[in-house]
């Protein structure tokens, strides 16, 4: 009989990607999303509210899974609030399957801001140094993948699972409607720039424009997840989940205008935010969606300005270590550019942008 596998937050890059890996090597799998947006083709859709555990229960009486898999979090205004919905949803989950989960396998995806601290306190901690490594532990500020950790151990401790925990960096992946998405955000980026002549500027800071990074596509995350589910070795243990290769983004950024077949403009003097500059984009992308009859006119279900800004404005160097995944039997390896790429062509095969 095939394993059964539950997502929760199928809809997202992490979760489709996961859908899709584990449906090709013959899971059975049920994704757990608030029913927005569709579940991949060969996937059994369970619309629930995760932050109600009263809706969490009724649509999981019936499901049993071998291996559950959370890949979710909703962006509140603070990171206390942040703390209380994004751990209640970890922990609505758990308790509405208890004691089916004994002998199972949970995963949690998080991030590196488990090093870096969250969004509103970047850089206000003491940033281990890279490149980070998963015993330099937590930072002493509000996080709320912390939150979500300890409703992991927790309900180990509880109902008698294995677990593990991922972190990856910013994720390349297909996905529509997703909050966290630099691969499509800079494809759309580069097709308003291509389209209405606009200059092609990094919006990012001058530590990232020259420091080493790297990035995660959304198929090693979910080749990572399948193989904790089955490796002695990853048992209770947190890793780090990155493409294996680093690049600096000095360079990367010639590599996407050559792409999309526009110039790269040189590091500006002063830092220059998407989200800031991108004020006309709204009705600029309805004129790019018109001309080529792209399926998508709404920008706002296509890109993130603000985590974009976010990940590339960062004003500290950030990439990460694999010595205790290689070490562990986890040999998965991505090449960072191949895969922007072949997200680009995808989103043109879909019509998502101009091709």
């Amino acid at each position: 009989m095939s394993k059964k596998a539950l997502i929760a937050g199928i809809s997202g890059v992490i979760g489709t990607a996961t859908a899709e890996r584990l449906l090709a090597d013959g899971w059975e799998v049920y994704g757990l999303s608030r029913g927005r947006t569709p579940v991949p083709q060969g996937c059994h859709a369970l619309n629930a509210d995760l932050t109600s555990a009263e809706s969490v229960n009724d649509a999981l009486k019936a499901i049993q899974p071998d291996a559950l898999f959370f890949s979710v979090w909703a962006r509140q205004e603070t990171e206390k609030e942040n703390i209380r919905v994004n751990g209640a949803m970890v922990r609505n989950v758990i308790e509405a399957l208890g004691d089916r989960l004994r002998g199972s396998h949970v995963a949690l995806v998080t991030g590196l801001k488990h090093y870096l601290g969250p969004f509103d306190a970047y850089g206000k901690g003491a940033v281990p140094l890279t490149p980070f490594r998963e015993e330099q532990g937590r930072q002493p500020v509000d996080n709320f993948y912390y939150a979500q950790e300890d409703e992991l151990f927790a309900g180990a401790e509880k109902y008698g699972y294995q677990w593990s925990v991922h972190r990856p960096h910013t994720v390349i992946g297909y996905a529509l409607g997703n909050a966290m998405n630099m691969g499509q955000t800079l494809a759309v980026y580069a097709s308003l720039c291509k389209f209405h002549n606009l200059p092609f500027i990094f919006p990012g800071s001058a530590a990232q424009w020259h420091g080493i990074t790297d990035m995660s596509s959304a198929s090693l995350v979910a080749e990572q997840l399948e193989w904790a589910t089955r490796a002695p070795g990853a048992q209770n243990q947190d890793f780090n989940t990155v493409n294996g290769d680093v690049f600096r983004w000095k360079w990367m950024w010639g590599e996407i205008a050559a792409y999309f077949g526009i110039e790269a403009q040189p590091l500006p003097e002063e830092i220059q935010p998407l989200e800031q500059r991108m004020t006309d984009a709204e009705a600029q992308w309805r004129a790019v969606a018109q001309h080529y009859q792209l399926r998508e006119q709404d920008i706002h279900r296509l890109v993130s300005w603000w985590h974009t800004d976010a990940d590339l404005g960062r004003p500290m160097e950030v990439f990460t270590d694999m010595s205790k995944s290689r070490k562990a039997g986890f040999t998965g390896y991505h090449s960072t550019r191949d895969d922007l790429f072949a997200l680009f062509d995808r989103l043109k095969q879909e019509k998502l942008i101009p091709a």
